[in-house]
C-alpha cells in the first residue's frame, strides 16, 4: 500500500494573530500543551503544513507540523478565520507525523 503526502502551501497571515476564546483557549493542556507553546510552531523553521481533507467538511482545516522554543515536536490543526489562526487541537508529533516531519 502506498499513501501519497502532499505538503500544503499556504500563506499564513502577516502579522501572525491567533484567535482563542471560551471555545479553544486552555484546550491543549490536556496534552500538556500551552496556548503559547502552541502558537511558537508558526514562528519556527522549518513548519510543514498539511490540508486536513478528512476534517475539513465544515471549514478547511490544516495541519502544521513543528517544534516549540524547546524543540518540541507538535502536530497542530488550526484553521484561518478573519485572517487570525484559530488552533483547534495541540499535541506531540507520533512517530508517523514525525518521520513525515523529518523527511520533507
Amino acid at each position: 500500500m502506498y499513501i501519497s503526502v502532499i505538503y500544503y502551501l499556504v500563506k499564513l497571515p502577516k502579522p501572525i494573530e491567533f484567535e482563542w476564546d471560551q471555545g479553544n483557549i486552555n484546550k491543549n493542556l490536556k496534552h500538556g500543551v500551552t496556548d503559547k507553546e502552541s502558537e511558537e510552531v508558526f514562528f519556527n523553521k522549518p513548519l510543514k503544513i498539511f490540508k486536513d481533507t478528512k476534517h475539513s467538511e465544515v471549514e478547511n482545516r490544516l495541519v502544521a507540523y513543528g517544534i516549540s522554543n524547546s524543540d518540541r515536536k507538535l502536530a497542530i490543526v488550526f484553521t484561518l478565520r478573519e485572517s487570525k489562526i484559530r488552533i483547534i487541537s495541540a499535541r506531540d508529533q507520533n512517530k508517523k507525523e514525525r518521520n513525515t516531519y523529518e523527511k520533507i
